[in-house]
């Protein structure tokens, strides 16, 4: 009778202490969970950011982390540089004013490629001729696994005269650095070491 008592005792010990281990792990466990969850609540806060709009309402705006949007920014600023360079009117005030907005978006290389057309007279035919130059990007390739970021851009000029639409061909390289935005950099880069690499006649089309 004894023998089975002490038998009763003993596994009477063995079931609590099974579950208290049982309950200890639960509550690591519980414990663990809240811990997780609330370092991911502290995360999500912390891509937040409180402004105040004249120092009396209280707006909420996401932040983005800027390494995901670059790339989109990139091609953007490559684009732009493109469309204020090579569009081209008869009019010396538009390129000009053209010319300007290019030049804060790059440094002295394409400075000094336009001081070049410049000198051949390029631009004076432009207006003379009464000529009209559209640019049409085809493609931007961008490579940002190095820094400062390689570019090539491919894109297509139309060039139309009283007599003629031509077609051709433009190949462009650079690299990107990143600098300060501002109202006339608003992605925050700067071109360097811009050349053009191919630019030909595809098709001269008679109008």
């Amino acid at each position: 009778m004894e023998f089975k008592i002490l038998r009763n005792i003993e596994n009477s010990f063995k079931q609590i202490r099974l579950f208290s281990f049982l309950f200890a792990g639960l509550c690591l466990a519980v414990t663990a969970f809240v811990i997780w969850k609330s370092y991911e609540f502290a995360e999500k806060q912390r891509q937040k950011i409180y402004v105040l709009d004249n120092g009396k309402s209280l707006m909420l705006a996401l932040s983005q982390d800027a390494k995901i949007n670059r790339p989109v920014e990139a091609r953007e600023h490559i684009r732009r540089f493109h469309e204020l360079f090579f569009t081209l009117a008869p009019d010396k005030s538009a390129i000009e004013n053209n010319m300007k907005r290019a030049f804060l978006l790059s440094d002295k290389s394409t400075f000094n490629y336009y001081k070049d057309l410049s000198e051949k007279g390029y631009y004076n035919q432009i207006i003379s001729g009464n000529v009209i130059q559209r640019l049409e990007i085809d493609s931007i390739r961008c490579n940002f696994d190095h820094y400062p970021y390689a570019v090539q851009t491919y894109a297509r000029q139309y060039i139309t005269r009283s007599s003629s639409i031509t077609e051709r061909s433009l190949v462009t390289s650079c690299i990107l650095i990143n600098s300060v935005r501002s109202d006339t950099n608003p992605q925050g880069f700067i071109i360097e070491k811009f050349t053009v690499l191919a630019n030909k006649d595809l098709q001269v089309v008679d109008r």
